[in-house]
């Protein structure tokens, strides 16, 4: 092991040695000291490789010099075995080349770090698919399910990993690289050293493998030896049978460095159906499992009544339970997803009469539509993430999550094992593969308590002995790794541990692999060691602070910050919002995970005695945009934004003050407002170079940002109502916003003239920017006086007979309804929740209330508008969905609206304008909106809320996007 005080003169030489990123500084190691699992394990150092040459150049250096390494992919293993004291080796951002598709063979190679959706994607268009599915499939990588020989939903129909691995291309621990697959050892004379030692220690305890071994059809504790013995056993003792490759499957990086992989593909079914089935006991969904085997499916899987109920309350999720059927009970404990895989579509409708004949009373709703289809398996595909949104002290906690028995025992080991859980004054979590009997158990405890501490030995030692007395074994995915090698002795025995170390010591006989992992199994006790909580042994971590936010919907702060379970769904590379930073740089520190970690860490410190002054962690924060996608696309709903604004408002309190910068960006009502006293000298004066010179130095913009233009305010523009209005019309108060008050007042003006078309009188409210951008500066204090001073405006006005508050931008219709209930304000809680209550955008409110308006408006012709294509504001998508103002477009324009799946535009608010971050601006709108903007055809609009999508639209593209008001105007009249 490398001592501490050289690792610097380590540092350099390691990247000296390789191309891409090398980070030994002690932020960027605590970043990987996590992975999805409860530990954590500060590692040596990490490298991100530019290359597969250039991981195997950092293979060869850490074997020169001793160090140990630990491959790694997306980082989310749920056992702990990707967390060490190691250099660890990050492929999943410079090594992710599709290498060869051979459609005809119905094989891919692929480098190690693209991930399984990714490939997916791009083996679509050939009708072929790789077909393990873990639920981490958009983030999981290649060479990450190699190493855990990962599986999913499917895999009743298509097998794990290994049954449709050919083989793996690898370093080995001394740097030398080969190709294990089929055949290997005779035409390589290194591969055929391996074969010929492995080969024989396998023989040596052939009778053992086949006594001890579980014949269940997903198994992942140990080693795979019974699959090298079942080659053994088909090539009649030779060695051409053999695939190495296997072994390598599961094998938690412990024996190799997986660089790249041939994947056995399959061809994309011709049609697939989705029969859900609500249950009013979890028994009754357990026992109708078997039955349904019958069919053929491919896939059967669980959701219990716990998880159902969080996703009730997440903002992402919640939608998707309107397509679940009501059981005849009423209430539903489970959920049963039976997907049907078929080739001819014919056929699906006699298989769901026979799912309904085996439903054991159930209710049923089947789909064959392909949206709503993925709609539900979003739902099942968050069950783990969600579970840490449960609130309280005890938490879901994954150590027994794993255990696998034949299905036809996993009613009664689901009964013994419910047993085992609640005689120890707790519940679990419970949600499975069912078809295949895998079944992820969460005992609800808390790592801060001694007593349950020691429950979770007893549950973790009495459900794998169950699950062995069932014929089953205590991990059938996700692993050993920290949480689950304690227990692989118990389970096979001391022979075939000596076996697993002997293995071991072929492909790494110095143990610099991933060391400690499969053949060193701890005391039992070790289970609960280097936690989150409590990483260092000395005693659980405590966060106490006085906040400026309330965090009582995440039971308190201390909960809040952590929140993040690193189940890695933020590091997502196409489809939502989450996140745009790590969508452009591919960087874990700039992914929702990486500050979320950030974070904890440095609130808890665990990065210096001054927690709110942490460099790296304000590094770390700077690229975030605040966009507010982690609260809605986050299953665990990790709500960064609010985390960074209160970090950012506690470090200006400890520095004195806010910078410079902070108040400029955050006092921007100020001074827009004072630019627009003169708009057209305003205007001007911008434009002359040495103006813009001085602004630029002042503000720090980079000078390739156009500044906003200003009009004449919408408060000096605002017309007479229209006199054709009742004089009894209900009316509304529009809030005018900075940006459409000084900069888009046209925008102001169609809302106006929309609302009255719809009956409504509209009465103006001059406000500012509701606080938003001194919220997202951490200017809490300044922002909460703002907030205050508004509530008691607009409660006047809502006291007065107002119906709504409407506003045109969503990032402060935003802090309306959220921030402003959030903050510890003196106005009274809940006279905020009220105002936010009766909140809303102009045309969310208008398409909410049809069919109940005033008086139906005249449509006067859509003539010169052709299909729209909507990009929502983020902070709209977050809260609302980009629905909240597409759906009265697509009422008055039916068919011919296309909300587009994009990121965020990039420039969000401030934080597009500055030098250090208008690069990554524009590279973060090139994600989706800048090429879908500059590739409109004829008649096509771009339809955009948000004022900064519309200025990076401009700014990138050359394009004028409208407001949906103003496409509204056009045809309302």
């Amino acid at each position: 092991m490398v001592a501490e005080q050289p690792i610097d003169d380590t540092a350099r030489a390691l990247a000296n040695a390789v191309r891409g990123d090398v980070r030994f500084g002690r932020h960027d190691r605590l970043l990987y000291a996590t992975d999805a699992s409860i530990y954590q394990v500060e590692p040596l150092g990490v490298v991100v490789p530019e290359s597969v040459e250039d991981a195997v150049a950092a293979v060869r250096f850490c074997a020169e010099h001793g160090l140990p390494m630990l491959p790694r992919g997306g980082g989310t293993s749920l056992a702990g075995q990707c967390v060490n004291r190691a250099v660890v080796l990050d492929l999943s951002a410079g090594c992710r080349g599709i290498l060869v598709i051979d459609e005809g063979g119905r094989r891919a190679r692929v480098e190690a770090g693209r991930t399984i959706d990714d490939l997916n994607d791009e083996l679509r268009a050939g009708g072929l698919f790789f077909a393990p599915d873990p639920s981490t499939a958009r983030q999981a990588t290649v060479g990450g399910c190699i190493g855990n020989n990962a599986a999913g939903s499917r895999s009743v129909l298509y097998g794990r990993t290994a049954e449709n691995l050919l083989g793996v291309d690898v370093a080995l621990a001394d740097g030398r690289r080969v190709t294990l697959d089929e055949g290997a050892a005779l035409r390589d004379p290194t591969v055929a050293d391996l074969t010929e030692r492995v080969c024989g220690i396998v023989r040596s305890n052939e009778l053992l493998i086949r006594e001890r071994f579980p014949n269940t059809v997903r198994r992942n504790a140990g080693y795979a030896l019974d699959m090298i013995l079942a080659q053994l056993d088909s090539g009649a003792g030779s060695y051409e049978k053999v695939n190495l490759a296997h072994l390598i499957c599961g094998s938690e990086g412990t024996l190799a460095v997986t660089l790249g992989a041939e994947l056995k593909l399959v061809p994309i079914p011709a049609a697939r159906g989705l029969a859900v089935l609500s249950f009013d006991s979890l028994d009754a969904a357990i026992a109708a499992v078997v039955p349904l085997l019958e069919l053929n499916p491919s896939a059967i899987e669980l959701l219990d009544d716990l998880v159902v109920g969080l996703a009730r309350e997440n903002l992402q999720h919640r939608g998707s339970l309107e397509l679940l059927p009501e059981p005849p009970g009423g209430r539903t404990e489970a959920v049963l997803y039976v997907e049907l895989s078929v080739e001819d579509a014919g056929e699906l409708p006699g298989l769901f009469e026979g799912v309904r004949a085996r439903a054991g009373g159930a209710s049923i709703a089947t789909s064959t539509d392909a949206p709503g289809m993925a709609r539900l398996w979003a739902l099942r595909k968050a069950g783990e993430p969600l579970l840490h949104g449960v609130p309280g002290e005890r938490k879901p906690l994954g150590f027994i999550e794993d255990n696998a028995v034949p299905p036809e025992r996993l009613s009664e080991f689901v009964r013994r094992l419910r047993q085992i859980i609640e005689s120890r004054g707790t519940r679990g979590a419970f949600y499975a593969h069912a078809s295949v009997g895998v079944l992820h158990v969460r005992p609800l405890l808390t790592l801060r308590s001694e007593d349950d501490l020691r429950l979770m030995e007893e549950i973790a030692v009495e459900a794998a002995d169950l699950a062995k007395e069932l014929g089953g074994v205590m991990s059938g995915e996700h692993g050993d790794g920290r949480a689950r090698g304690p227990l692989l002795e118990r389970f096979y025995g001391p022979e075939l541990m000596a076996a697993f170390r002997e293995i071991k010591a072929v492909f790494d006989p110095e143990n610099r692999l991933n060391p400690g992992n499969i053949v060193e199994p701890a005391q039992i006790e070790t289970i609960h060691e280097r936690t989150r909580v409590d990483p260092s042994g000395s005693g659980p971590l405590e966060i106490e602070t006085e906040t400026y936010f309330h965090y009582d919907d995440q039971t308190d702060f201390a909960h809040a910050v952590e929140m993040c379970n690193g189940a890695g769904v933020c590091r997502k590379k196409t489809g939502g919002v989450m996140c745009p930073s790590y969508m452009a740089t591919l960087d874990e520190r700039h992914s929702t995970r990486g500050r979320g970690n950030a974070l904890r860490l440095a609130i808890s410190g665990q990065l210096g005695p001054d927690p709110w002054r942490d460099p790296g962690t304000h590094e770390t924060l700077d690229l975030c945009l605040s966009c507010k996608a982690c609260k809605a696309e986050c299953p665990s709903n990790v709500d960064v934004a609010r985390l960074k604004a209160e970090y950012e408002a506690q470090a200006h309190d400890h520095r004195g003050r806010a910078p410079l910068i902070n108040h400029a960006f955050g006092h921007i009502h100020l001074l827009t407002r004072l630019a627009g006293m003169a708009p057209a000298l305003t205007n001007f004066v911008n434009k002359l170079a040495p103006m813009r010179t001085v602004i630029n130095a002042a503000m720090g913009i980079h000078p390739g940002r156009s500044l906003p233009v200003f009009e004449k305010p919408l408060p000096r523009r605002w017309p007479v109502d229209d006199p054709s209005l009742s004089p009894d019309a209900p009316r509304v108060v529009l809030y005018a916003d900075t940006f459409t008050a000084y900069n888009e007042p046209a925008i102001g003006l169609a809302a106006k003239r929309v609302l009255e078309a719809f009956g409504y009188r509209v009465e103006l409210y001059r406000g500012t920017d509701a606080g938003r951008p001194m919220i997202s500066q951490g200017m809490l204090p300044a922002a909460i006086r703002r907030i205050d001073r508004e509530v008691g405006d607009l409660d006047r006005r809502l006291a007065s007979g107002a119906e709504a508050v409407l506003f045109c931008e969503p990032s402060v219709l935003s802090a309306v309804a959220d921030d402003w209930v959030m903050l510890k304000c003196r106005s009274d809680r809940s006279l905020r929740r009220w105002i936010a209550s009766r909140s809303g955008l102009v045309e969310a409110f208008l398409n909410d209330r049809w069919g109940r308006h005033p008086r139906e408006p005249r449509i006067s012709g859509d003539e010169g508008i052709g299909r729209l294509l909507l990009h929502g504001h983020c902070h709209q998508k977050a809260l609302w969905g980009a629905g909240s103002s597409g759906g009265l477009l697509e009422r008055l324009l039916p068919g011919r609206v296309e909300t587009l799946d994009t990121t965020c535009c990039g420039l969000a608010g401030g934080f597009g304008y500055t030098r250090g971050r208008f690069d990554l601006s524009m590279k973060i709108g090139e994600l989706g909106v800048l090429p879908a903007a500059r590739g409109l055809s004829d008649g096509e609009v771009l339809v955009a809320p948000g004022t900064s999508c519309r200025h990076q639209i401009k700014d990138g593209a050359g394009v004028r996007a409208l407001h949906p008001l103003e496409v509204v105007e056009r045809i309302v009249g």
